[in-house]
């Protein structure tokens, strides 16, 4: 056997189903480890934390009930900027729904 067959290949990074992620706990926000990220399955009304950064839909549809009688519509792949001064519930338009919310960093400009 060749010095080149005996070495082990180490296994091949995996990548993260975020939708899987978040489907095994509905309803609560997933902290990913290293990077602040979230992800949320959306069976029924959930209200959103209070900080500033981009909620993006990765599967489904939702809708953000916003202050004063507003809303934004997120379909799969659309993202919207929150911030904790226009708090926010999302609620699910289609079964299925995700989403993502990556926080802004402290300290970097916005």
């Amino acid at each position: 056997m060749s010095a080149r067959n005996s070495r082990t290949r180490p296994e091949p990074p995996q990548a993260l189903h975020l939708a899987r992620l978040a489907g095994g706990t509905p309803g609560e926000w997933v902290t990913l480890p290293g990077g602040g990220l979230r992800v949320l399955a959306l069976p029924g009304k959930v209200g959103g934390p209070p900080v500033t950064g981009w909620l993006t839909c990765l599967a489904g549809e939702a809708v953000l009930d916003l202050p004063h009688g507003e809303f934004v519509r997120l379909r799969a792949a659309e993202g919207y900027r929150v911030t904790p001064a226009e708090p926010w519930t999302a609620l699910p338009v289609k079964a299925g729904t995700v989403l993502l919310l990556v926080p802004e960093g402290e300290g970097r400009d916005a």
